[in-house]
C-alpha cells in the first residue's frame, strides 16, 4: 500500500501537548499507530484521522499546487532582441513560429487594454511598432493568435487579456525593450503595458 505524505500543522504547539497529555493520561497502554494518528488529529482540532485526511484532500481539490513556471531560454530572447531596434519597434519579422509569437506578445503589450479601435487605428500603432511594411501581416497574426478579437465586419478590434506567457515577460523585461519603453513613456501615456 502506497503512503500518502500528508501535512500537518498546529498554530500552537503548547495546545497539541496538551491535548496529547490528557490523551495518553487517559488510556492504561501505549497507543498503536492508528490511535496516534487519531490523537495528533484530535490535537488541531479534528474528530479523527480520516476526517483530517478528507478535509485535506478536500482542499487540495479546491486549491490545486500552482504550476510550475515555464522555462525560459535566454538564447531565444537574446536572438529575439536582435529583431528590435534601439527605439524597440520590430524591425523584422522573426522566422521561427516560437519567437514570432513572442514578439506578437510585445506589441500586444504595447496596444490599448479596453478599448475599442477601428482597423485604421489599429494599422497605425502597429506601423509606429514596427519598421518591416507588413501591418496587415501583424494585425492578421495577432487575431490568430487571439490576442485581438474583430467584429465580423472588420471594423472594430479590442486587445484581449491574457496572462503574459514566461518568455514574453523575460522580453519585456530584457533591456532593450525597457530603455525603449521607457523612452517612449516620457512622451506617451502608458497603453495597456502588463507589468514587467
Amino acid at each position: 500500500m502506497s503512503r500518502t505524505i500528508l501535512p500537518f500543522h498546529a498554530n500552537d504547539i503548547s495546545a497539541v501537548a496538551r491535548s496529547l497529555r490528557q490523551q495518553l493520561a487517559e488510556r492504561d497502554a501505549m497507543p498503536g499507530h492508528l490511535e496516534l494518528l487519531n490523537m495528533l488529529a484530535r490535537s488541531i482540532g479534528h474528530r479523527n484521522f480520516q476526517q483530517l485526511r478528507a478535509q485535506l484532500a478536500a482542499e487540495r481539490t479546491m486549491n490545486p499546487p500552482a504550476p510550475e513556471a515555464e522555462p525560459v531560454d535566454p538564447r531565444r530572447i537574446e536572438r529575439l532582441a536582435r529583431c528590435f531596434d534601439a527605439e524597440g519597434r520590430l524591425q523584422r519579422w522573426p522566422g521561427k513560429w516560437s519567437e514570432q509569437s513572442i514578439a506578437l506578445w510585445v506589441l500586444w503589450s504595447r496596444l490599448p487594454a479596453k478599448e475599442n479601435l477601428s482597423e485604421a487605428q489599429v494599422n497605425e500603432r502597429l506601423k509606429a511598432l514596427h519598421g518591416f511594411g507588413d501591418h496587415a501581416l501583424l494585425r492578421r497574426e495577432l487575431c490568430d493568435l487571439g490576442l485581438m478579437e474583430r467584429t465580423r465586419d472588420g471594423r472594430v478590434y479590442r486587445r484581449v487579456e491574457w496572462p503574459v506567457p514566461a518568455e514574453a515577460v523575460a522580453m519585456l523585461r530584457h533591456p532593450k525593450l525597457r530603455t525603449a519603453a521607457g523612452k517612449s513613456s516620457e512622451t506617451e501615456p502608458d497603453q495597456g503595458r502588463p507589468s514587467a
